[in-house]
């Protein structure tokens, strides 16, 4: 890319670019089991249970239901997935449970890589989380954020416009001075719409193992790399 001095902050997509939603969720599931002697496919379960996500997310987009946080349709869709599971708990498990997305382990090379950027920019999230799932998260994990930027803030779900222009806004600078950071092409293609520069970071195990994994070719964005400390080389640090 250009001399990354132009830019001033990198915030980044959260889920599958930081940290590991799937082995993190089934890790929860595996553990409710053990502690309730409930037998599942906690694998399928976790991928039934994010499957659920877009789709939820797009009833918010077209108007069928009114503004609803994350943590909100997490629990939706999480009464849908046990009840097609034939698993029935407690109020207070669900709720527990639930709240598993507060607790996602980060990928081994993110603290570090976070760390170096961090010298040198300011870095914050850019997620659909809520802002007190993305503290919480943080606050468990270590990730060593400067900001917290959420959909929330201004009740619209990425890929919307106002979502992404909300970071340059807030910060007080040009949309190429902030680049959005993440392992989903779909998220940069709509950041780049906007004016924002792109890093793309590959996460082949976000679906497990075997993956079908998206081909970036160097070039497609302005950073294309392999993880966060290949990022954190590129930009110099």
């Amino acid at each position: 890319m250009s001399d990354p001095a132009q830019i001033r902050a990198l915030v980044f997509d959260v889920f599958g670019t930081v940290v590991d939603w799937r082995g993190s969720v089934i890790r929860e599931l595996a553990a409710l089991g053990r502690a309730m002697r409930i037998e599942a496919d906690w694998p399928a379960f976790a991928d039934a249970w994010r499957a659920g996500y877009q789709p939820a997310m797009q009833r918010v987009r077209e108007g069928a239901l009114g503004w609803t946080g994350l943590d909100r349709l997490h629990r939706m869709i999480l009464d849908d997935v046990l009840a097609r599971f034939g698993i029935d708990l407690a109020e207070d498990e669900r709720n527990h449970l639930n709240l598993a997305w507060h607790r996602l382990d980060p990928w081994p090379d993110a603290v570090e890589g976070l760390t170096r950027l961090k010298r040198r920019f300011v870095i914050g999230t850019l997620s659909n989380g809520g802002v007190g799932l993305l503290v919480a998260m943080a606050k468990r994990a270590g990730l060593p954020w400067d900001v917290v930027f959420s959909a929330e803030l201004v009740r619209r779900y990425k890929p919307d416009p106002e979502t992404y222009l909300m970071v340059p806004s807030l910060l007080g600078v040009a949309p190429a001075e902030v680049m959005m950071v993440a392992a989903h092409t779909g998220d940069l293609e709509a950041a780049r719409r906007q004016g924002l520069r792109t890093g793309y970071v590959s996460r082949p195990l976000e679906h497990g193992k075997p993956a079908k994994v998206e081909t970036v070719a160097q070039g497609a964005f302005d950073v294309v790399a392999g993880d966060f400390g290949e990022l954190a080389g590129m930009m110099g640090a």
